[in-house]
């Protein structure tokens, strides 16, 4: 019935029959937007954090200090503040990644939900009553595509009588449709209800992640539920983001690092010519240790001896600085009056706290409507009102458009 290149060409939901849409093992509607889980989050979490130039140099600082011959201090003064710091972002984001149950994930396909005003769709609904005349449905989709302006959605004659929690009860239609797909705009499929088909369109689909408006009541029957709505089909992957903070600490480090370096060849040059010139006095009754049997190969490992020692210059310590800052400034976001809505009873939300120095920072600014930055000429010609001509002149007008 319905072309798809997949093996899926068709759903079929039956309403008010879990047992029946169950055989299909269509997915519930419990959506996970974690980037982490108990398995994944160890290995990903720690690679996520290695991608700190700091976190990368004392690991590769504590395998320095594993090898015996340039080991000037302790292993042990490496790995606990590596490892403090480490547990301490681990919990942070572990926090930040916890997702509470939602109120709609026990919906299943084929059920059909009940929708006051103001109220977001759970799923994918097909609509069938509302309390408004016409059975008429008035939504909001800027979640979707980003318009606030009112759409109308309609239900179809047939089932517009369906308004009392009975006739609910027993509508047994089968929907026929496409597969979950990524296409807001479009919607295929049939109602097969009292050996009749109607056709179904977008136009009798309420989305998720669409708000009801200006609609008292409406029932829908789920569709698409969780990871096959439309919007969740339009979702990427999550991505790992960094502030202009993290960057430029980075580059702060990599500046240090270069500076350490630099410090500990000139102490490798100092140690080979000292080797050199006054160590082979002493060759006699204090040999060098093996292996080093030369003063090149004994600046060689004094270069990584001095680059352990000189370790504390680079501040490991100012990312749990930060860190602690970040943790402490989401509370005051949560806590900042002039960001409370009266009209909502709502307090504003910090739901991660690795992006706050962010809020507020504009770096481009984007327009799609032709000539917003431009001026307009447009030149009058002529016009006719009540059968009079008007004209024979030109008129020279000019808008601006900011």
């Amino acid at each position: 019935l319905f072309f798809c290149p997949t093996q899926t060409v068709e759903r079929r939901v039956r309403a008010n029959d879990r047992e029946y849409n169950e055989k299909f093992q269509y997915a519930s509607n419990c959506i996970v937007t974690s980037k982490y889980n108990v398995i994944t989050f160890l290995p990903v979490n720690l690679f996520e954090q290695f991608q700190e130039v700091a976190n990368t140099y004392f690991l590769f600082l504590l395998i320095l200090q594993l090898i015996p011959q340039i080991s000037s201090l302790s292993w042990f003064t490496t790995i606990v503040p590596l490892v403090l710091v480490l547990s301490i972002t681990a919990v942070k984001d572990a926090t930040d990644d916890y997702v509470s149950k939602e109120k709609w994930m026990n919906v299943r396909v084929g059920d059909i939900i009940k929708l006051e005003n103001n109220q977001f769709v759970a799923a994918d609904l097909l609509l069938l009553s509302s309390s408004e005349p016409h059975s008429l449905c008035y939504i909001e989709t800027a979640e979707l595509d980003g318009e606030t302006n009112m759409k109308v959605r309609q239900s179809l004659s047939v089932t517009a009588e369906l308004g009392d929690p009975n006739s609910l009860a027993s509508f047994d239609g089968e929907v026929v449709c496409e597969p979950p797909n990524n296409k807001l705009d479009r919607f295929c499929g049939l109602l097969c209800w009292r050996d009749c088909k109607y056709p179904l369109s977008n136009h009798n689909m309420l989305l998720r992640g669409c708000v009801l408006r200006n609609t008292e009541t409406c029932y829908g029957l789920v569709i698409f539920a969780g990871p096959d709505t439309k919007l969740m089909q339009n979702s990427g992957r999550t991505k790992f983001k960094r502030t202009s903070i993290d960057r430029l600490m980075n580059t702060l480090v990599l500046w240090i690092f270069g500076f350490m370096v630099c410090m500990g060849v000139i102490l490798a040059v100092g140690n080979a010519v000292w080797e050199r010139e006054v160590g082979s006095l002493f060759q006699s009754y204090l040999a060098w240790d093996l292996p080093v049997d030369n003063f090149l190969f004994s600046a060689f490992l004094s270069f990584w001896s001095y680059v352990i020692i000189l370790n504390t210059v680079v501040p490991i310590s100012l990312y749990v600085s930060v860190e602690v800052i970040r943790l402490g400034h989401s509370y005051f976001i949560n806590w900042d009056r002039k960001m409370f809505c009266p009209q909502c009873n709502t307090a504003a939300e910090a739901r991660t706290t690795t992006l706050n120095e962010e809020l507020g920072q504009v770096e481009y600014i984007f327009s799609d409507k032709t000539g917003t930055l431009t001026q307009n000429i447009m030149s009058f010609s002529k016009c006719s009102i009540n059968g009079h001509a008007y004209g024979g002149y030109t008129l020279y007008t000019t808008v601006y458009q900011i």
